[in-house]
């Protein structure tokens, strides 16, 4: 109570009248509610056919690409790679905490962790799938008309393409990026995402899928600088039931940023084929 009435002669003595301070009082409650709830108000730019502009490059901060659950530090893979290669802590993004898995896939994500340095398939430089590409520590960027949305990752040159406008278009076959169809929900975008090979993880921890992924994603702009991203993810062989991260996504605001090369399977050959990577040598 002594802390208000100071406060109020404070203002009295500056001259503010009563209006300032019911609008300084507003605006200090504005400012501390949460992100999430402040951002929802936010109206991105716009294209030429109104809608938001998601033109850009982005990517993924944090641990989230190490284990989507939270998890704490732990030792690199390999004892030779010190700190290095050690995993940092990570608070998680998955809406409950935990994957729900079904109990002989909880038991075969533990074993994919433990061999993980073998099984991982962006160990050897495989295309890393939907949602992972989109949270790996590297950018990606999206171009964006109103018929197609494409995005180019960094990671092994990945890429896939949103087809906006149509939404019976169905995939001849299974890929390692998906089929992709996507509409707008006012400033969201969604993407529906199906048909994407089993062989891909979610994270580095050995958190995997099968077959009958199905993947729907929500690019939702909150502020000039960062996208909200989540995506629910389904697939009844694997899961108990769907479930959901969130992960923000920071525009890349460099001088001159652009996506540069990062394609990893000279770096994977040694590994995969051992001494057949390397062309013989002539004898003189």
């Amino acid at each position: 109570m002594i802390n208000y009435i100071c406060l109020c002669y404070y203002f009295d003595m500056m001259k503010w009248n009563r209006h300032t301070l019911l609008f300084v009082i507003i605006l200090a409650f504005m400012v501390a509610l949460p992100m999430p709830l402040w951002a929802q108000s936010y109206r991105a730019p716009r294209t030429p056919d109104d809608r938001p502009d998601l033109n850009g490059i982005w990517q993924a901060l944090g641990a989230v690409h190490w284990n989507l659950e939270g998890h704490s530090a732990g030792p690199a893979p390999l004892a030779e790679l010190g700190a290095i290669g050690a995993m940092p802590a990570g608070l998680g993004v998955i809406e409950g905490g935990r994957i729900p898995y079904q109990e002989w896939a909880a038991v075969r994500q533990k074993e994919n962790f433990t061999n993980r340095l073998q099984l991982d398939p962006a160990v050897k430089c495989y295309l890393p799938g939907v949602p992972r590409a989109t949270y790996m520590p590297l950018p990606f960027q999206i171009v964006q008309t109103p018929e197609y949305i494409f995005i180019a990752y960094e990671f092994a040159g990945a890429s896939r393409t949103i087809y906006m406008n149509r939404p019976d278009m169905e995939a001849p076959v299974d890929t390692w990026m998906g089929h992709s169809r996507g509409h707008w929900d006012g400033e969201t975008l969604v993407v529906e995402v199906t048909n994407q090979v089993a062989d891909t993880w979610l994270d580095r921890a050995g958190n995997f899928h099968s077959e009958e992924l199905r993947v729907v994603e929500r690019y939702t702009p909150q502020s000039p600088y960062h996208l909200l991203y989540e995506a629910t993810i389904t697939d009844a062989k694997v899961f108990s039931k769907p479930w959901t991260i969130r992960v923000p996504l920071y525009r890349r605001v460099e001088e001159n940023i652009q996506l540069l090369d990062f394609r990893c399977v000279e770096f994977a050959e040694e590994l995969m084929y051992g001494p057949l990577s390397s062309e013989p040598q002539d004898d003189k």
